[in-house]
């Protein structure tokens, strides 16, 4: 990977050709750019005004202007921030994406940066270099030849703003898990299998010292857990549940829930069993069947790296799903570790077969709350389409918690309804339900109200995050591929609930 190094700057540097500037700019009330802060700079005049009139540049949302002027400052970039009362930070980390993005056309291997809204704000200085450093993302593993020729940032310049380096810190931590989120959905399912998984878990044990507990096969029979076993049978690869731990020296006492298990869907690539996927199921895409898993792993290098008063489980049911002569069959029942029988009318609902027992697991620990994320139904891509994630919950509080961390992370979540009279779809005559909804519709709620019956007690929510793993154009701060999804959020959570 390519980073960039940050560092304040309390005066403006000498003016050499090749310096590069990156201007925030604010929106006037009407429609014209906010320049009265820039008309000191030295070069406003020469360089600034007359790249706003020929570009037209009006400081909209998501605007940008650039010049290159080799023989006066060097290179100019404005970038548009709208109207200054609809500020936030996504929006300050999608403009850090911009300077990066243009830094690159521009050749530019280091950029000084004067926004006014980094002089005092220290989540927007969190979020503009969030916003750098995901852009920075390049997935060059499995190309024979890597890029040689592009000039990569390599020093971003903080001009004016509040110096802080430990909130450069944080934000580089949160981007280190979300880019090891990323490089795991990135990586096909001949590289990234179960024990990939689990090897990943024990490397992030030993850096951070977590306790960790890898079940194989025997002691997941030992526990009762039929559900997940259900859906190894057809796979080769051996099943691996992971638990990793984290405790904290003391408590958060002024938080509801100190105790936390996050949970994964970690089917590390999803042929739909019998129910083989066929036509335009994207079967060559899902190896990002395990994206849940990914972004609680990445989610636990971050909280291994700032060791929050919390203590937080990470758990994830890792498995295939496969077909042999083993697989498990349409119509076949197996039971869950809570005792619970389940009719299997669809091998392709098998994800909420791994949760299942996972959610047992975790509520047999104790803690005071339990989030899972799961690529679990496309009907969530159809209901939200690929930039937002269904939050369904048992405990209203729980919900609102996570949703309030979202319009600070830019990763969307909006509440679906968990309507029990629903669950009545699942209804089987020689078991205690199906695994799958009989009628058309509603299958993103059928499914979390499957997983509702593995929690008893505990205040527990659900993000089905089928639509938001995964993008085939590039926006914003994601390239195309894996986005890393669940990460800012699930810690952002953690850290302010």
């Amino acid at each position: 990977m390519h980073y960039p190094e940050f560092e304040f700057l309390s005066s403006q540097p000498s003016q050499v050709a090749q310096n590069c500037y990156a201007f925030g700019i604010f929106q006037n009330n009407g429609t014209s750019a906010d320049t009265a802060h820039l008309v000191h700079e030295p070069f406003y005049h020469d360089m600034i005004a007359p790249l706003i009139k020929e570009s037209k540049f009006t400081a909209k949302q998501g605007e940008m202007a650039t010049a290159n002027c080799f023989h006066t400052v060097g290179k100019v970039i404005l970038i548009g921030l709208g109207k200054q009362e609809a500020i936030n930070d996504e929006s300050i980390r999608q403009a850090a994406a911009m300077v990066y993005s243009a830094c690159i056309k521009l050749h530019s291997p280091s950029v000084i940066v004067d926004f006014t809204t980094l002089r005092t704000d220290k989540m927007h200085l969190k979020a503009f270099s969030e916003g750098i450093l995901l852009a920075a993302y390049v997935d060059e593993r499995f190309k024979s030849q890597q890029d040689t020729k592009t000039t990569y940032l390599k020093k971003v310049y903080f001009l004016n703003s509040i110096s802080d380096d430990s909130t450069i810190e944080l934000a580089k931590k949160i981007v280190r898990g979300v880019n090891l989120a990323k490089d795991l959905v990135n990586a096909p399912a001949n590289h990234v299998t179960p024990s990939t998984l689990a090897e990943t878990a024990i490397g992030l044990a030993q850096r951070h010292h977590f306790d960790i507990n890898i079940l194989e096969k025997e002691d997941c029979q030992r526990l009762g857990m039929g559900a997940y076993l259900s859906v190894t049978q057809g796979s080769s690869a051996p099943p691996k549940f992971i638990h990793l731990s984290y405790k904290p020296k003391s408590f958060d006492t002024r938080s509801r829930f100190q105790k936390i298990a996050l949970i994964g869907k970690g089917v590390t690539f999803d042929a739909g069993g019998l129910n083989l996927k066929i036509g335009n199921s994207q079967i060559e895409l899902m190896k990002y069947d395990m994206a849940g898993a990914a972004a609680v792993l990445g989610t636990a290098d971050v909280i291994g790296a700032i060791q929050p008063n919390k203590e937080i489980h990470f758990i994830v049911a890792a498995t295939e799903n496969m077909i042999n002569g083993n697989a498990t069959k349409p119509g076949d029942i197996v039971t869950a570790s809570n005792g619970k029988t389940i009719e299997i009318d669809n091998t392709d609902a098998e994800g909420r077969l791994t949760l299942a027992d996972a959610l047992v697991y975790a509520e047999r620990l104790g803690v005071d709350a339990i989030v899972d994320l799961a690529t679990l139904t496309g009907a969530m891509v159809v209901a939200l389409g690929t930039r937002m994630a269904g939050i369904f919950g048992s405990d209203q509080p729980l919900v609102n918690s996570l949703m309030a961390a979202a319009p600070r992370t830019g990763e969307k979540i909006w509440q679906m309804p968990l309507e029990d009279g629903y669950f009545e779809y699942m209804h089987s005559i020689i078991a205690d339900m199906c695994n799958a909804g009989k009628k058309p519709g509603g299958g993103s709620i059928t499914a979390a109200l499957f997983l509702k019956q593995f929690v008893k007690k505990t205040a527990w929510a659900h993000l089905d995050i089928a639509g938001t793993v995964w993008t085939e154009k590039a926006w914003a701060y994601h390239h195309a591929g894996a986005t890393g999804f669940g990460v800012r959020l699930l810690v952002d959570w953690i850290l302010n609930s």
